[in-house]
């Protein structure tokens, strides 16, 4: 692992306030997502590292912006950081550490701003989130907010924001990945008052929310909550073929999160009705074990999606 101080030369941070609002975002993405930290500082290039963190760290601070508190207090909070956010692409210049290194990092990647603005239009969405009655409204989740947010944090890999071909295929990830976490994260969205299922996915099931919130162990709740991880699942293979659109130094970050998020779908799937009343939690053995297949150039990803097969060396 090279030192910190070695990537950010490497990425071309000279400027001793741009190298210290780096090593902000390094210290907030540490915080609040070690195991990601991780993966990104052994798993990508020294260069690409402080632009994949400061990316995360602008995109995780704004989400946790609209998270936390009453709609009010959100509402008031984002709304201030959305018109600082907006100031700063306009002027070049920010004070808030992690918006100065993520505004470096948008200039020297050439992220286009576009993406940028649909993800502050998109995340007022969870200031006062209403829930999905169909699958079509799930899908323009995932387009307003959740496709952005990838495309500002794993889409500075590629100059420019990538080509097409390499954008919808973030999409497919975004829309496992977010799947996924909505699974994973079903109780404690619960005890917050949110349900991200979609209700016709409940009534085609015969589940009412009830069930859901008071932990009901029942063959209609196992059956919807499997149905949604199979969902997650076939997306989540479909998405692997952006392994083959990103170059070879970049492909065993995006390997990770593929079998992470695969791993826990799998953990999901064997706690069943159980996930209602407590969130997935990752086992840190076999993260290891997926950070160390990441690395293995011949990993036959769709097939390993498919089987269930054991990912380690």
């Amino acid at each position: 692992m090279r030192s910190w101080q070695r990537c950010l030369d490497a990425a071309g941070v000279t400027s001793g306030t741009d190298r210290a609002a780096y090593l902000k975002a390094k210290q907030f993405m540490l915080s609040r997502e070690p195991a990601g930290h991780l993966a990104v500082r052994l798993l990508i290039p020294a260069r690409l590292q402080p632009h994949i963190l400061a990316g995360y760290a602008f995109a995780s601070f704004t989400d946790d912006l609209c998270d936390r508190g009453t709609v009010e207090e959100r509402t008031r909070r984002y709304e201030g950081w959305a018109e600082q956010v907006r100031t700063a692409l306009d002027t070049g210049t920010a004070r808030h550490p992690l918006l100065r290194a993520f505004l470096h990092t948008a200039e020297k990647r050439e992220l286009p701003r576009s993406w940028v603005d649909s993800y502050l239009v998109g995340a007022q969405v969870d200031l006062d989130f209403p829930g999905f009655t169909t699958e079509d409204d799930y899908q323009a989740y995932i387009e307003k907010l959740t496709w952005p947010f990838l495309m500002i944090t794993s889409g500075l890999s590629m100059p420019g924001g990538g080509s097409r071909a390499f954008a919808d295929s973030c999409r497919l990830l975004a829309d496992a990945c977010q799947r996924t976490d909505f699974l994973t994260d079903l109780a404690e969205d619960l005890r917050d008052g949110r349900l991200y299922l979609p209700t016709d996915d409940l009534e085609k099931h015969g589940v009412v929310r009830a069930d859901l919130e008071q932990g009901r162990d029942l063959p209609s709740v196992r059956s919807l909550l499997s149905a949604t991880a199979a969902t997650a699942h076939a997306t989540l293979r479909e998405a692997t073929r952006i392994i083959a659109e990103l170059p070879e130094e970049q492909r065993p970050l995006t390997r990770f999160v593929i079998l992470l998020h695969d791993h826990r779908l799998r953990r999901a799937q064997a706690m069943g009705a159980a996930v209602t009343r407590r969130p997935v939690r990752d086992n840190p053995i076999e993260c290891l074990r997926i950070l160390a297949a990441s690395h293995r150039r011949t990993l036959d990803l769709p097939a390993l999606l498919s089987k269930g097969a054991d990912p380690r060396p």
